[in-house]
């Protein structure tokens, strides 16, 4: 008799792009815009308020050759 269970986990990664084309970058207005709207979608994809702290590691953020990636990780067994 197998003691053991199996699973399939779907991961989505829901990203927003900031172009930052050389030489000037992006600006930093730009990025505080899909800043906040990546945090609302996570806090409305967790159900959390707006006075609930969001875990340091919530958000990522990744430069790429000429984009600024902001993105989080939802994960969901399928």
């Amino acid at each position: 008799m197998a003691t053991f269970t199996a699973r399939t986990i779907t991961s989505t990664r829901r990203e927003w792009a900031v172009p930052a084309a050389e030489p000037w970058g992006a600006a930093a207005a730009e990025i505080g815009k899909a800043w906040a709207v990546a945090e609302r979608a996570y806090r409305e994809q967790y159900d959390l308020g707006p006075e609930d702290r969001l875990a340091d590691d919530a958000l990522r953020f990744r430069v790429g050759d000429d984009e600024i990636v902001i993105s989080f990780t939802v994960e969901g067994e399928s």
